[in-house]
């Protein structure tokens, strides 16, 4: 795991399929991603909108992750690498909205965490 695709929320962008459409510029992916996106949000979500380098890695971002999220937007203002360096993040309710859903989100996080406390 390369922590630099560890998103703020903890899910890995590296296996994220908008971040695989986007570097390998697919646009059947993108269509894909687009319609299981707009099924899952009850929202329209355009394949143009499936562009995206990685939550903390420069380049593109999804509209959503770009001005919406929630959890971005904190680990932005408290300047942290990831939730796992926050001291709520095992009682945040905005981080919850991703880990009740992905244990994987919340594994990646407390590794991290374990990761950090070991190399102080």
């Amino acid at each position: 795991m390369d922590r630099n695709y560890i998103g703020f929320c903890g899910l890995n962008c590296e296996t994220c399929e908008a971040r695989i459409a986007t570097i390998t510029n697919d646009d059947a992916l993108r269509c894909e991603v687009a319609r299981k996106w707009s099924e899952l949000n009850h929202a329209e979500i355009t394949p143009e909108m499936i562009n995206c380098s990685g939550c903390r890695i420069e380049g593109a971002k999804t509209p959503f992750c770009d001005a919406f999220c929630a959890i971005r937007k904190c680990g932005l203002e408290k300047g942290v690498e990831t939730c796992a360096q926050c001291s709520a993040v095992n009682s945040c309710s905005t981080l919850a909205v991703i880990t009740k859903n992905s244990p994987e989100a919340l594994s990646n996080l407390m590794c991290l965490k374990e990761n950090d406390a070991k190399s102080q």
